[in-house]
């Protein structure tokens, strides 16, 4: 029975990567008179946002067209849809991002992307914007309208800048997993160096020897997610003093225990 509740949930999160990727739209129907009946680059059908956000969406969007030349647009639903027709109204092509919101799939967000996005954001960066800001926890907390204006911001920052490899900003979950992972490098590397030989004080030998594994765990999974996605220090910061931290306090109980009885055996 777990083994098929895992099966089940592998092949949910495969399916659901496959319909991003592919960037199919997400549409079967084609309703047109729930469009307006003016231009406009937001169509709240669900009601998402307020009169006042809808309208500085509508205003912040079209001056960002206005000013890049990329069209992005977005669509709230949920047991109503325009469908195909959105395609049409708003001219989408391959410049065109259209964003659409819909919590009857379990994430909020979805995204069907013009091919030219892809040359600035790679494929896997709109999975990873989905899952940040479309999760239920994330709309629980922030609300529909703060994940909506939370992925838009993000677009909108990587395309000024001309690319990005990995969706700005840290957030906390991901940050406490850098940090875990600094700790457990910190740990490996303290327990590596306490000395084996009397007289020395690190046993280099084996701070070499783990070093694929603690350097990996500091510097791959600690540092580079952080630099990569914050130009603050302050992570930075923390997980640098919890990988020293861990390393001294490994080296010291280490010390104590293994080191005495290798001390107390010699001694024998």
């Amino acid at each position: 029975m777990g083994a098929h509740r895992g099966l089940k949930s592998v092949l949910a999160m495969l399916s659901l990567v496959v319909l991003l990727v592919a960037g199919r739209p997400a549409w079967a129907l084609d309703n047109p008179e729930l469009l307006p009946d003016h231009p406009t680059p937001v169509i709240d059908l669900a009601k998402a946002l307020s009169e006042r956000q809808r309208s500085e969406l509508e205003t912040q969007l079209s001056g960002f067209e206005d000013r890049t030349g990329w069209k992005l647009r977005v669509l709230t639903q949920y047991e109503r849809t325009p469908g195909l027709a959105v395609k049409d109204f708003w001219g989408l092509d391959e410049r065109s991002l259209l964003l659409i919101a819909d919590p009857r799939g379990g994430n909020l967000l979805n995204f069907n992307v013009g091919d030219a996005f892809f040359a600035l954001m790679p494929r896997t960066w709109w999975v990873e914007l989905q899952t940040r800001y479309g999760n239920q926890f994330y709309v629980r907390d922030n609300g529909e309208d703060g994940a909506i204006y939370a992925a838009l911001d993000a677009v909108e920052v990587c395309l000024d800048r001309g690319g990005c490899q990995v969706v700005p900003g840290l957030p906390m979950e991901q940050w406490l997993w850098t940090l875990s992972t600094s700790i457990l490098g910190g740990l490996i590397a303290g327990f590596a160096a306490y000395p084996r030989q009397k007289g020395d004080l690190i046993a280099w030998s084996w701070l070499l020897l783990l070093s694929p594994l603690w350097v990996m765990l500091f510097g791959v999974f600690g540092v580079a997610p952080v630099v990569t996605r914050t130009n603050e220090l302050l992570p930075l910061l923390r997980n640098g003093l919890g990988f020293l931290g861990a390393g001294v306090a490994a080296y010291l109980i280490a010390q104590a225990t293994v080191g005495r009885k290798l001390e107390e055996s010699n001694q024998d």
